[in-house]
C-alpha cells in the first residue's frame, strides 16, 4: 500500500509559479513512476505528467515548457514546478504512482492517488 499526500497548492496570480509536492509513504518509492494529474470543473481528469523511475519525464502539451516534474527518492518526494501559470491551469492536482511505464501513465489506469490540492489561478 502506498499513501500519498500533496501540498502546495494556493492562489496565484497570471505568470506566477508554485511548486507542489507529494510525499509517499512506503519504502518501495523509487520502484514506481510517478505522475501528475489535474481536474477542472465540470472536466474529465487530465494527464499532466509523469517521470520515470530513472527520472526521464513526459508532460502533456499544454504544459510543456511551463511545468516541470522532478522527484526526490532519498524524500519520498515527487514535486511540480509550476511557471508562468494561466487561468486555465486552474484545477485540482493530483499526485499518482504506478508499478507500470511512466510513459503510459496517461493512457492507463495508476495504482495509487493523492487526495489532491487546489490550485487557483486568477487576478
Amino acid at each position: 500500500q502506498v499513501q500519498l499526500v500533496e501540498s502546495g497548492g494556493g492562489l496565484v496570480q497570471p505568470g506566477g509559479s508554485l511548486r507542489l509536492s507529494c510525499a509517499a509513504s512506503g519504502r518501495t518509492f523509487s520502484g514506481y513512476a510517478m505522475g501528475w494529474f489535474r481536474q477542472a470543473p465540470g472536466k474529465e481528469r487530465e494527464f499532466v505528467g509523469s517521470i520515470s523511475r530513472s527520472n526521464i519525464t513526459y508532460y502533456a502539451d499544454s504544459v510543456k515548457g511551463r511545468f516541470t516534474i522532478s522527484r526526490d527518492n532519498a524524500k519520498n518526494t515527487v514535486y511540480l514546478q509550476m511557471n508562468s501559470l494561466k487561468p486555465e491551469d486552474t484545477a485540482v492536482y493530483y499526485c499518482a504512482s504506478s508499478r507500470g511505464a511512466a510513459q503510459a501513465m496517461g493512457v492507463m489506469p495508476v495504482d495509487y492517488w493523492g487526495q489532491g490540492t487546489q490550485v487557483t489561478v486568477s487576478s
